[in-house]
């Protein structure tokens, strides 16, 4: 018979409850090591975030300063006018950063377009200039699938659909997902992606010709105006006359509104000088801070009131690769 040790056995499990004891506190320190390391990094990360943030946010002053000089020009020269040849409008800015960062810097105007909340007046009613712009703007960018009726049932306050074209709460609760209709001035152009027909090849060819602006009545800048924009003036204007209207204003922009309808191409066509102006108000300013293998991205909707103040109307941190100008780098000093 084996014999047995006194204590051994006792003394083995003592041995395995403290190795079981050391592995516990091994594992339990790993899983707080790496608990602390997510949130050490979760922390890093939303510091970098916030500092990019305020510098985009400078990047936005300083366009502000950039548009108010561009203001007290015009009123030095007599006349408020904007135009693609001023420098804001051809080219981005490049400020460089410490620590090899930089950033990026664009204005773009938003008063060269049609403004989709001129649809409906304060009153209620549907605008029939607004309207018919809208209509030969589809026509001209062969957008079949939206009617502009949708447009004014997404933001008139009533339950009734303008037309068979329309479309109100009926139409949108039975998609998947259902939605309701707006019942307000759009406060995004992206909206556009939930009106009835709108499709993303549509949306994509609609939104460089079109704004979402919170003041409405203030007409289109036909200097900063796209081709599109220009030809949706009136429906006898072609698209080669559109055109030789923007390549009129590419070699000098037009100081009265007088010279801009003596135009030939607008001969016999009795175009009037309604909703039309030769300054912007809107400006959107995109901003893409770049530094520590991080980027950070800003559009800000800048309101300039006609004695030069400014108001941001809105942020967004959402959208990427909006700056498509030529750079012009601004030295440190």
């Amino acid at each position: 018979m084996t014999g047995r040790i006194p204590g051994l056995e006792q003394r083995g499990v003592a041995l395995i409850m403290v190795l079981l004891a050391m592995a516990l506190v091994v594992m339990l320190t790993a899983g707080m090591t790496q608990q602390q390391s997510v949130r050490v990094f979760r922390a890093s990360h939303y510091l970098a975030q916030q500092q990019g943030y305020s510098v985009a946010l400078g990047a936005e002053e300083f366009a502000q300063q950039i548009l108010f000089k561009d203001y007290e020009q015009d009123k030095e020269d007599g006349a408020q006018v904007d135009s693609p040849d001023e420098p804001w409008s051809q080219y981005s800015a490049i400020l460089p950063l410490d620590d090899n960062g930089v950033a990026e810097i664009q204005i773009d105007d938003l008063s060269g377009r049609i403004n989709l909340n001129d649809l409906v007046t304060p009153g209620g009613e549907v605008d029939t200039v607004t309207r018919g712009r809208l209509e030969r703007l589809l026509q001209i960018l062969d957008i079949r699938t939206v009617r502009v009726d949708a447009l004014v049932d997404w933001i008139d306050r009533n339950d009734e659909t303008v037309s068979a074209e329309g479309a109100e709460d009926g139409y949108y609760l039975v998609q998947q997902p259902s939605y309701r209709v707006g019942n307000q001035y759009f406060a995004s152009v992206s909206e556009l992606r939930l009106i009835s027909g709108m499709t993303a090849k549509d949306y994509l060819k609609l939104r460089p010709h079109v704004a979402a602006l919170p003041v409405s009545g203030l007409g289109i800048n036909v200097n900063m105006a796209t081709a599109p924009v220009l030809q949706s003036l009136h429906e006898r204007l072609t698209r080669p006359q559109a055109e030789a209207i923007l390549a009129n204003i590419e070699d000098e922009r037009f100081e009265e509104l007088a010279d801009f309808l003596a135009l030939p191409e607008f001969a016999g066509l009795g175009m009037k000088a309604d909703r039309l102006t030769l300054s912007s108000r809107f400006f959107e300013v995109v901003s893409r801070i770049t530094y520590d293998d991080r980027t950070v991205n800003l559009v800000s909707t800048l309101y300039r009131s006609g004695d030069g103040k400014f108001q941001i109307v809105a942020r967004d941190s959402g959208q990427k690769l909006r700056i498509d100008k030529p750079p012009f780098s601004v030295s440190e000093g």
